[in-house]
């Protein structure tokens, strides 16, 4: 007589194949923890892109949003500092995601300002490159900013004075000297970007450099420099002989 409770032959249950919601909860924790461990280092562009996303898209993989980006912006950096009206291009990026992207390059920015603010802009000029670049390198237009420093060299104020376009910006020195004046600031670093990519100055820049140079020095305002923004790197015109 068989043994009715005997569990030879009997077939295995079949494993149930994980949840989608399961494997993406998976995915996104293991993620977590090799950035935690390891920091920027242990994960690529997209994955990190992924996990900025991941809070506005809860539920949807992210992946394929994150490389669109990249493709489209050409790298981490291009993807936080891209102009509004470009990430709403990608398909499957909603507004809540777009804003979590602009936190982490406002962020990113700040923290480089940090860097120069109230301190001796002598001892450090990369880090006002650095910060520059943060700040203006991938923008969609071009814009004219000045940096104003006290007697001690200190940054006291960075301001956008006029945006233009894709080619060009108008620059009044009247308006540079008048602000100067107005901050009690003694010297200015001059800043503006190149959409192109390319930080070559053009004669036109050169020319506009040295008319508010001389107009500083009849203000008794130094003018240390005047930077080039480019995606592809910053010219300085002070290094290169242009001033």
């Amino acid at each position: 007589m068989a043994d009715l409770f005997s569990t030879e032959g009997a077939r295995a249950a079949p494993e149930r194949p994980p949840k989608p919601e399961d494997l993406l909860k998976g995915h996104r924790n293991r993620l977590r923890s090799r950035f935690m461990g390891g920091g920027t280092d242990a994960v690529a562009d997209y994955e990190l892109l992924e996990l900025v996303l991941f809070r506005a898209i809860p539920r949807r993989d992210v992946k394929p949003v994150a490389k669109r980006l990249l493709s489209r912006f050409g790298g981490f950096a291009g993807v936080i500092s891209a102009d509004v009206a470009r990430l709403r291009e990608i398909d499957g990026l909603g507004e809540a995601a777009i804003v979590e992207l602009k936190i982490v390059e406002a962020a990113a920015v700040a923290m480089l300002r940090d860097r120069v603010m109230d301190q001796p802009v002598l001892t450090d000029g990369d880090a006002v490159v650095d910060y520059c670049r943060a700040a203006l390198a991938h923008r969609a237009v071009e814009e004219f900013r000045v940096l104003f420093f006290d007697s001690k060299n200190r940054l006291i104020a960075d301001e956008a004075l006029s945006r233009g376009t894709v080619d060009q910006v108008a620059v009044y020195t009247r308006e540079v000297m008048a602000r100067a004046l107005a901050l009690k600031a003694v010297a200015l670093i001059l800043v503006h970007n190149h959409p192109s990519g390319d930080p070559t100055p053009s004669r036109a820049d050169i020319e506009m450099t040295r008319e508010i140079v001389a107009a500083g020095r009849t203000m008794r305002v130094s003018v240390h420099d005047h930077l080039i923004i480019g995606a592809t790197g910053a010219v300085s015109l002070r290094a290169d002989g242009k001033m």
